[in-house]
């Protein structure tokens, strides 16, 4: 199948839902392990993208298959199937809208009262001081954000999701320490 083809066919695959993420991400894998030399290498980073975007949506078992499957090439599975099971549990508990603040307090170390704290801060510091204390990526962060305040407009949901890059790793392992002493200490 001519390159142009094989990629209209992919964007179709990703167009029709989250029911056929499946297929998307192993025939998307399969491309990326056996990439036809006439290929253009600009259409691997798209396929590379479409794979990332799929596996957001992937079990924990498809992506331990995909890990799998992708096996020889170490690279591409960290740059497209990052381990992030902790991020895909609180994003599903927040889409599912189940008790996010147990949740996140249970992934920082936290009582349920602080993780409160941190989702009502309407500034999303506290949330992307707690993302990247514990080390999820900007996507959780994101997703996390957006989920926790639906309700905000769109300049202030911009607003709220520059803040994680202005958060220094540093600081925010930094305050998820104090976070926790302090509940220690109490």
């Amino acid at each position: 199948m001519a390159a142009s083809q094989k990629l209209s066919h992919l964007l179709q695959l990703a167009g029709q839902g989250r029911a056929l993420r499946t297929a998307l991400a192993e025939e998307v894998a399969e491309l990326l392990i056996h990439w036809p030399p006439d290929y253009p290498e600009s259409m691997r980073v798209i396929c590379e993208a479409l794979l990332a975007r799929a596996a957001h949506d992937l079990d924990a078992a498809t992506r331990a298959r995909l890990r799998v499957q992708l096996y020889a090439h170490p690279e591409l599975v960290s740059r497209v199937l990052p381990r992030q099971s902790a991020a895909l549990g609180l994003v599903e508990t927040a889409r599912q809208g189940g008790d996010l603040a147990m949740m996140l307090a249970l992934r920082l170390g936290v009582d349920k009262k602080t993780a409160e704290k941190v989702l009502t801060d309407q500034s999303g510091v506290a949330l992307a001081m707690a993302c990247k204390g514990v080390g999820l990526d900007r996507v959780a962060f994101s997703t996390l954000a957006l989920l926790a305040h639906p309700g905000r407009d769109r300049i202030h949901s911009y607003a709220v999701l520059d803040v994680f890059d202005s958060v220094p790793t540093s600081e925010a392992e930094r305050v998820l320490r104090g976070w926790r002493k302090g509940q220690a200490a109490a």
